[in-house]
């Protein structure tokens, strides 16, 4: 406590020092610096089908996809006490880098899986070693960047790549854990115990998130982690948010078996690959540009729609027609789902940002009820369904619809808030009364 006391007492001295041109550099510096810490991401193996991975461990039925899913079942038990941990803790330059190795060295072992209940096993334990990583990633992020920073920003850490199968789990396990062994010495931790900032950063780092209104992080204002965790179970938002993405997550099963899809083309194995990746490419610089537009206008929801009609529009092509350049120029328009998504979740941690220890709660239930529908999309897409897979995007096109409806009710509501916090300031005789910091508003 007395550390954040110094570092509290810290900032107001810094800040008041510094010109607003001063500022206005040094801050872009900070950003600048944080975007380069925090570039981590996880690889996945929805590849190794078009490798030949069921057939090397004697795979069939729904063996497969039960292998894939079984992984979110750890991952949506662990996630909720992983963040509560990592709140406690103050400490995810060590946590976070800690469940990678573990999942790297787990992940690399299921290289040498030989039948169904060894990988089932190993990609269990797989789940319960990954469950940190994403809420925990979100949840140190919402500690760094301003409101109108975080969609940029969770772009930044959640851009990924992929590799086909054969040697994919030796070369993902041992990239992890290298990538896990550099994270111990580049991820941040809180702005106030980060060693690899200046005094006049970490001054600074505080100083914006105060202003931006975000809670304290020390004194009688800050919540306990149990607090937290009973402050997020008694919002409805954060159940309205996990039900929304559940949903929202079945639309998204198209991005597990994307290489299937593309062999529907009939290419060999090397080809699929290949021709999978381009769309993935303009979906990363799309999603960078919509993430900055949305941090700029200070906007969430209309940006999510956007993207989510162009992704609308590619499972509405692939099921009117079979033609081969129509089909691969929809898994473009299909891939664009991914800026949404980032700014989905820019959009939780914006709606959750006052209360440290509530947002940690907030953000990883809502990611472990993703892992739910995570499961359940496991399942969209069997070889029956196949070449065409028209009830399977059907199925991704009735669940964007419906998660959209949920999410624009939010941004209504939110709209709503936001008036009635208006209002209160203008009639208030005491700002000491006010629920909310002056000036705060809810991104919507």
């Amino acid at each position: 406590m007395s550390a954040l006391t110094d570092a509290k007492s810290e900032t107001v001295h810094v800040s008041s020092v510094l010109s607003s041109h001063t500022r206005n550099d040094l801050e872009r510096r900070l950003v600048r610096k944080l975007d380069l810490h925090l570039s981590i991401d996880r690889g996945n193996a929805s590849s190794a089908r078009l490798g030949g991975f069921e057939k090397d461990l004697h795979l069939h039925g729904t063996q497969y996809v039960t292998i894939l899913s079984i992984t979110y079942v750890g991952s949506s038990a662990m996630q909720v006490p992983a963040n509560m941990f990592l709140h406690w803790l103050e400490k995810p330059a060590i946590l976070i880098p800690c469940c990678m190795v573990i999942w790297g060295i787990i992940s690399t072992l299921t290289g040498i899986t030989r039948n169904y209940t060894q990988v089932f096993l190993a990609r269990l334990l797989l789940g319960f070693a990954e469950a940190p990583f994403f809420p925990g990633i979100m949840f140190l992020i919402s500690g760094w960047y301003k409101r109108d920073e975080l969609a940029v920003g969770t772009t930044f850490v959640t851009c990924g790549g992929m590799l086909s199968a054969g040697w994919l789990f030796y070369i993902e396990g041992g990239m992890t854990i290298i990538v896990a062994i550099c994270a111990f010495f580049i991820l941040p931790n809180s702005p106030h115990n980060t060693t690899w900032l200046t005094p006049e950063e970490r001054s600074l780092a505080i100083t914006r998130l105060a202003d931006d209104g975000y809670g304290r992080l020390d004194g009688p204002g800050k919540r306990g982690t149990i607090q937290g965790l009973w402050d997020a179970l008694s919002d409805w938002k954060v159940w309205w948010f996990s039900g929304a993405i559940i949903i929202d997550y079945m639309s998204l099963s198209f991005v597990l078996y994307f290489p299937t899809i593309v062999a529907t083309m009939g290419y060999d194995v090397t080809i699929t690959l290949l021709l999978a990746v381009p769309p993935w490419v303009l979906a990363a610089i799309i999603a960078f540009a919509l993430s900055r537009y949305s941090d700029n206008t200070k906007k969430r929801c209309m940006y999510i729609f956007a993207s989510s009609a162009l992704a609308a529009l590619g499972f509405i092509i692939s099921i009117c027609t079979m033609n081969m350049i129509a089909r691969y120029a929809s898994l473009f328009l299909m891939a664009q789902i991914a800026a949404g998504q980032m700014i989905l979740w820019a959009w939780v941690n914006n709606t959750f940002a006052r209360e440290p220890a509530k947002r940690a709660v907030a953000v990883a239930l809502i990611s472990a009820m993703a892992a739910v529908g995570s499961i359940i999309r496991s399942y969209l897409w069997p070889l029956i369904w196949g070449p065409t897979y028209r009830y399977s995007y059907a199925a991704c096109l009735t669940a964007l619809g419906v998660s959209s409806v949920m999410l624009g009710f939010m941004h209504l509501h939110l709209k709503r808030v936001n008036e009635q916090i208006e209002r209160n300031e203008q009639n208030a005789k005491d700002i000491n009364d006010l629920r909310f910091p002056v000036g705060f508003r809810y991104l919507v």
